[in-house]
């Protein structure tokens, strides 16, 4: 009998432009750097780090981008199954109010922006997707967030479970993202930070590769 080795896994990292209230979100910094940072630090075998991407902070207006950069990941993983294996979509989004990282297990399907978005979208109450019925209708995440807490607060890092996305474009993305990994096979989660003046930002990158070696290992 042959031993099998770590089973191979591609993470896909997304980021947010600035919007109103954040003149710099730390998840576009984190999605810029991100690559070149694991390259210095390397990552468990059989792990790869895919795409990282910075979303437009809008909803409907941007939609189409986001799903050009989730199509993306089908297409690229189409022919190498094998060597992709499990895709996880990880997007990061910023909670300016908070001093913690929070790992959000859902998203709902309704968009109640409290501001316009950077392209002047500011719906009241609306259902995402309108075919899936009510704006109660909530979509959780395949990965397990309960292992992805305790190793990531073994590790020392301020984090907690979350069941509110909110309902600004993070929660818009999410639900989106959810919805297209049941259709493709593949998982998404959503995690928010802190501002960089709440938590640092190698603080911040040191949590990000953290966490993809957690979600690496409990997906």
């Amino acid at each position: 009998m042959g031993s099998e080795g770590p089973k191979a896994i591609t993470i896909h990292v997304t980021g947010f432009k600035k919007f109103l209230g954040v003149s710099e979100n730390p998840t576009e910094k984190i999605a810029n750097n991100l690559k070149s940072y694991v390259e210095k630090r390397g990552l468990p075998s059989g792990l790869s780090l895919g795409c990282c991407t910075v979303l437009e902070t809008a909803g409907e207006g941007a939609k189409s981008q986001l799903y050009q950069v989730l199509e993306s990941s089908v297409v690229v993983s189409g022919d190498n199954k094998n060597t992709i294996g499990t895709v996880v979509w990880l997007h990061l989004g910023v909670n300016s109010g908070s001093t913690k990282f929070a790992i959000e297990r859902q998203a709902v399907n309704e968009a109640h922006f409290r501001c316009p978005d950077q392209l002047g979208w500011q719906p009241q109450r609306l259902p995402i997707v309108v075919e899936d019925g009510s704006i109660l209708k909530a979509k959780e995440t395949s990965c397990s967030t309960e292992s992805i807490f305790k190793s990531l607060k073994s590790k020392g890092f301020d984090v907690v479970q979350s069941d509110d996305a909110g309902r600004f474009v993070c929660n818009y993305v999410y639900y989106h993202s959810l919805r297209f990994a049941e259709e493709k096979g593949h998982k998404s989660l959503f995690v928010h930070v802190p501002l960089f003046s709440k938590i640092d930002e190698d603080t911040q990158m040191q949590f990000v590769v953290a966490l993809l070696e957690t979600i690496a290992a409990t997906c």
